[in-house]
């Protein structure tokens, strides 16, 4: 993959792209995802809350991983999630629809690992839901820049 100027050099149907037409392929999403990571590292640096930087797994959907079937399906389909007990960032490759996207949700899931994971809690128990959740606000907010 060559990118110029925001503009992607797509092998697969031979022409230029934006970064936002782009569809990655898992190996490039494991690669890319791993920079953009290390990138996320020197913009915002270390969490306070975990004792090294996040790991990067890329699986096929949420049931998959936490049920072992690689053929399991289910209702839920989050893009990606920070797993705090494990501390990565899982990113689920078939919900990756480009370059920036890819880019927005690791930037997204950095958050929530730099995040307090007892607010995170607390903030859910004083009766905030995903949609209006400081810290999902946060992130949110922190991706679109």
């Amino acid at each position: 993959m060559k990118i110029i100027d925001e503009m992607v050099w797509s092998n697969e149907i031979g022409k230029w792209v934006t970064a936002e037409e782009y569809k990655l392929s898992k190996e490039e999403i494991i690669n890319l995802g791993e920079k953009f990571i290390q990138e996320c590292i020197e913009i915002y640096g270390l969490s306070k809350f975990q004792r090294c930087s996040p790991y990067l797994e890329v699986e096929k959907n949420i049931y998959c991983r936490y049920s072992g079937d690689e053929d399991a399906e289910g209702e839920q389909s989050p893009d990606a999630e920070y797993d705090r007990i494990a501390n990565s960032i899982v990113v689920y490759f078939p919900k990756i629809k480009s370059l920036k996207h890819l880019a927005e949700t690791i930037i997204h899931e950095f958050q929530h690992y730099l995040q307090s994971p007892s607010w995170m809690a607390r903030y859910y128990k004083m009766g905030y839901t995903y949609d209006n959740h400081p810290y999902e606000l946060a992130a949110l907010k922190e991706e679109s820049k």
